[in-house]
């Protein structure tokens, strides 16, 4: 069993308790289900930065990344650096995250709102827009054709933005379908946790040009966004760079400042 099977595994009993403690129609009734959502594939589009900056506390590659940063905080000073969009994870037993991440960053900045979780269930879909979510994420990884399309229209009703993650170009092939805004290359290889930006190169061109392409994991500097501009990338997922120093939206706001010289 490698390390996705295992969350997988443990998201399914998890998400099955939940639904049992808070039934969907409290979801519904949430003041958040009705608010109207910001499209990130739209701002990603109309950005010359296209930085999608992260809030996570531990990892299971990296254990402890920052347990000190509050998640108000870390909102605020991203919303201040101008960053295009935050991206929250809401995986307790993995990466020390919860829903109420999301309601605290949803309540301390206009950005749009990425759920990054292991989406298993439509049930996650409505938590997601009951906690203030803007975006959700799937994983071609952990999930059939199938379920790709069942999710995401799913989430097309909630007027949710899908972003879809990819590792290879056998996952990009069976994913492609019009109920998704975003195409994600995530440049970690789940088996090895080894990381290259030669993954997002070589699948950006079988990527049609209907999504706009994110590239996720290991852009740690400048330069490795400005490698992969020419490639068609607009969305640039930044995690742990900004959150293992102590202030995340100042070094969002220095990372920013210097991709715009």
């Amino acid at each position: 069993m490698n390390i996705l099977d295992k969350i997988v595994a443990d998201k399914r009993v998890e998400v099955d308790l939940r639904k049992s403690l808070i039934p969907v129609k409290q979801l519904e009734q949430s003041v958040l289900f009705e608010r109207n959502t910001v499209s990130l594939a739209k701002k990603l589009i109309d950005s010359k930065t296209g930085i999608i900056a992260e809030h996570k506390r531990r990892s299971p590659s990296k254990s402890v990344i920052n347990q000190n940063l509050n998640v108000f905080d870390v909102a605020k000073g991203y919303e201040d650096a101008g960053v295009c969009g935050m991206s929250v994870l809401t995986d307790g037993k993995y990466f020390g995250g919860s829903l109420d991440d999301l309601l605290t960053a949803r309540a301390s900045c206009n950005l749009p709102l990425l759920r990054k979780e292991f989406i298993i269930d439509e049930y996650q879909l409505l938590e997601a827009k009951a906690y203030g979510a803007d975006v959700i994420l799937l994983i071609a990884a952990i999930l059939t054709r199938e379920e790709i399309k069942k999710f995401s229209e799913f989430a097309k009703g909630l007027h949710l933005d899908v972003l879809l993650e990819v590792h290879n170009e056998e996952e990009l092939h069976k994913s492609i379908m019009p109920s998704l805004d975003m195409l994600g290359v995530n440049n970690r290889n789940l088996k090895t946790f080894d990381v290259s930006l030669n993954t997002s190169k070589g699948l950006s061109e079988l990527i049609p040009n209907d999504f706009v392409k994110v590239s996720e994991s290991g852009i740690s500097n400048v330069e490795a966004i400005k490698e992969l501009q020419p490639y068609g990338y607009k969305g640039f997922l930044i995690g742990e760079n900004f959150m293992k120093t102590d202030d995340a939206g100042e070094s969002a706001k220095q990372f920013i400042n210097k991709l715009l010289l």
